[in-house]
């Protein structure tokens, strides 16, 4: 038993992926927390790599960066978003990292000569780690999210820990998530959660509460036979319908009385209650803006698969619901715009354009067309990360007549190298964790775009990059009008973290930060405001574009 008594949820999964977990996880931990409990996610990952920092964006989706520097599962981006608050790595468990822990102790030694066995080392090791990181934060409540389907081989140790941890500690909780299938109108399909419940059932785990996706809200007869089948009361049975933005499960689980049901499994207080005044006012003002949609254009390269930026898309939600405005995103994809001529007819139509971050040439030269076209438009453009430094790169293409400005990045001969590899990474070798990662502090100089948005002198933003805007290049872009309204200042110089162009061109900001990884529905990311507010402005004295071919 632990010393501290620490309650557990565990949420796992069925057959099928993709249902959204972590958007589960999040949403009952935001229902716990807004009664004053402390609550600290975990998720575990069972692919082998310690961290998902050399996953490609197209297998993974977006790497999430912790403010520690860990680069995690977008979920954890989900979690810190509903619960505003950070977490560090210690909440993120990967395969790689158990069995790592696990040689480097039988290196050691520790093991006394013992054979080294799934179980009970590694299930120990998992069950200590549960405990640990919530004595170390002292949560009352501990919520688990198993990352995979239910039978995977990756996860099925991670859930055997599980059910261990179930017969060793007093409170623990599973909920599973499964999906109901509907062939024809009206007609859901409990069979494949029967199948999956099964075997979850099979590895010795049977689930208190089951949370049903579907197409249309879950029906009485679904619901009772869900009930009959799988062993579950039927008031445990729980809808999780399509909602217009995922922010609304806290409030229709809450509508359900989830609570209640949490609350007799794991004695907790029946009588608190959720403080979700201003959760649901937020909410609000996602699905029913006072103000028309602001047409937002995000111009990358993973735009296929739209998990690669998730926390762009979500930043920019919270921006415009910030300032109660709608929002339409529209995706496009960069290397398109290298086979345009006028690149007007693409982006003619937007209230502001965006330039997300990003690794390799493919599209890059689309990407500098369009910041060009914001820039000689004046459309309100906000780039991130090497949206900063593209529009390094099209300044002093374009403004410095440096025509041959590039990054080494892409061009390591290019006579003009304005962006460069960071000192302290020209040694590095290894990939895996070894960026500029994590919070970094920002100096921000006074009476620019940088400065009325947070509002003071300094800032705190997470990063993730190897390249910097070149020191050697930063007086000659000053003197043509390019203001470097942010600085970090490291041992080899300042470190340019935020840059701006003159107000002639109208609003252009941009970061080498990553500012959408610490935006919350209650505190957005300060530039993305300010962003959205010349949106606005723009939209409202929107003069004809001017015609730009590409050259």
């Amino acid at each position: 038993m632990s010393d501290k008594k620490t309650r557990f949820i565990v949420v796992a999964g069925s057959i099928m992926s993709g249902l959204g977990k972590g958007i589960v996880t999040a949403s009952i931990s935001k229902l716990l927390s807004t009664r004053g409990y402390k609550v600290i996610p975990i998720k575990f990952d069972g692919y082998l790599n310690v961290d998902c920092g050399t996953m490609n964006p197209f297998r993974h989706g977006e790497v999430f960066v912790l403010d520690d520097g860990t680069e995690v599962d977008m979920d954890f981006g989900t979690y810190e978003r509903f619960l505003n608050f950070s977490i560090d790595g210690s909440s993120s468990i990967t395969g790689g990292k158990l069995f790592q822990k696990i040689i480097e102790k039988e290196r050691k030694g520790d093991y006394l000569g013992r054979d080294v066995q799934f179980v009970p080392h590694l299930t120990n090791e998992i069950k200590n780690w549960v405990r640990d990181v919530g004595a170390k934060n002292s949560a009352d409540v501990v919520i688990i999210e198993v990352g995979g389907t239910v039978g995977d081989l990756e996860n099925g140790y991670f859930l055997e820990a599980m059910r261990q941890l179930q017969f060793e500690e007093e409170n623990v909780l599973f909920v599973q998530l499964t999906y109901l299938p509907s062939l024809f109108e009206g007609e859901q399909k409990t069979k494949p959660t029967q199948q999956a419940t099964r075997l979850l059932q099979s590895l010795g785990i049977q689930p208190h509460i089951i949370l049903a996706r579907e197409q249309e809200s879950l029906s009485d007869e679904a619901r009772k036979k869900i009930s009959l089948y799988c062993n579950v009361r039927e008031e445990a049975v729980f809808d999780d319908p399509l909602l217009k933005t995922i922010y609304e499960l806290p409030l229709i689980l809450e509508k359900q009385n989830f609570y209640d049901m949490i609350s007799d499994k794991l004695a907790l207080d029946k009588k608190r209650a959720a403080e979700l005044a201003e959760w649901k006012t937020l909410v609000e003002k996602i699905t029913s803006p006072k103000n028309e949609k602001l047409e937002i254009a995000i111009v990358g390269k993973y735009t296929s698969v739209k998990d690669a930026y998730i926390s762009v898309k979500e930043a920019l939600v919270h921006s415009a619901a910030a300032i109660d405005y709608g929002l339409e995103i529209t995706w496009i994809e960069a290397s398109n715009l290298e086979k345009l001529s006028n690149i007007g007819e693409a982006l003619g139509k937007f209230d502001g354009i965006l330039v997300p971050g990003g690794f390799g040439e493919r599209g890059i030269e689309g990407k500098i067309s369009a910041i060009r076209y914001a820039r000689e438009n004046k459309v309100p453009y906000l780039g991130l990360c090497l949206g900063l430094q593209l529009m390094v790169v099209e300044y002093a293409r374009h403004i410095c007549k440096l025509q041959d400005a590039n990054s080494t990045e892409f061009n390591k001969k290019t006579t003009y190298p304005v962006i460069d590899i960071l000192p302290e990474q020209r040694a590095i070798t290894k990939l895996g964790g070894t960026m500029r990662l994590g919070s970094w502090e920002c100096d921000i100089k006074s009476k620019t775009i940088a400065s009325k948005a947070y509002n003071g002198a300094h800032c705190f933003e997470r990063h993730r990059h190897r390249y910097e805007v070149n020191p050697e290049f930063m007086d000659q872009l000053s003197k043509s009008g390019l203001t470097f309204s942010g600085v970090y200042p490291s041992k080899h110089g300042d470190i340019v973290e935020i840059a701006e162009w003159p107000a002639n061109f109208g609003f252009g900001v941009a970061t080498q930060a990553h500012i959408e990884l610490k935006s919350r529905l209650e505190a957005p990311a300060p530039l993305a405001v300010e962003f959205m507010k010349a949106a606005v402005a723009y939209r409202k004295i929107r003069e004809p574009k001017l015609e730009i071919t590409k050259r």
